[in-house]
């Protein structure tokens, strides 16, 4: 199935259906399937997309949104390996997972410094609130980093 479409495809879909869950489904899709369109990549890979759109079988699903949402997961899972994209905010939210981690640990080990009850309960949640803050801003620098390199892979219409 080629990208064009796939785009027409679900510009269908998306008149012909109401419900909310659905048409985040379909403007998502839509969206990936529009990134890909603009991004200047080589015909191999061009073509292997349009090949894995071709054995998702997505008209043969087209009523079942449920279906089309897992589909449209293993898609921008395949698309996103193969040209070695990210999500949006991926960084952000590794950095904000990490920090807590760490702010956590660093947190309780100078609680206990401050006493056994009350510190050790202070020290990690100031530990895991420093470390998410910190994570966070590290992890959105890296998003902008990415974002300008265009390596971050559009899945919001």
């Amino acid at each position: 199935m080629k990208i064009e479409e796939a785009i027409l495809f679900f510009e269908g879909l998306k008149t012909m259906n109401s419900s909310k869950k659905e048409l985040k489904t379909y403007t998502s899709f839509i969206a990936v399937l529009t990134d890909i369109k603009s991004r200047a990549i080589s015909d191999e890979d061009f073509l292997a997309i349009e090949t894995e759109l071709t054995a998702l079988k997505i008209k043969e699903n087209a009523n079942d949104a449920k279906i089309l949402g897992k589909k449209k997961c293993n898609f921008i899972a395949f698309v996103k390996k193969k040209l070695s994209l990210i999500s949006e905010g991926q960084h952000m939210s590794n950095g904000m997972a990490l920090g807590m981690s760490i702010g956590l640990s660093l947190g309780m080990s100078i609680g206990i410094a401050f006493g056994k009850n009350n510190g050790m309960a202070l020290g990690m949640n100031f530990g895991m609130l420093i470390g998410m803050g910190i994570g966070m801003a590290i992890g959105t620098a890296k998003d902008k980093e990415a974002k300008k390199a265009g390596n971050v892979l559009s899945t919001k219409g």
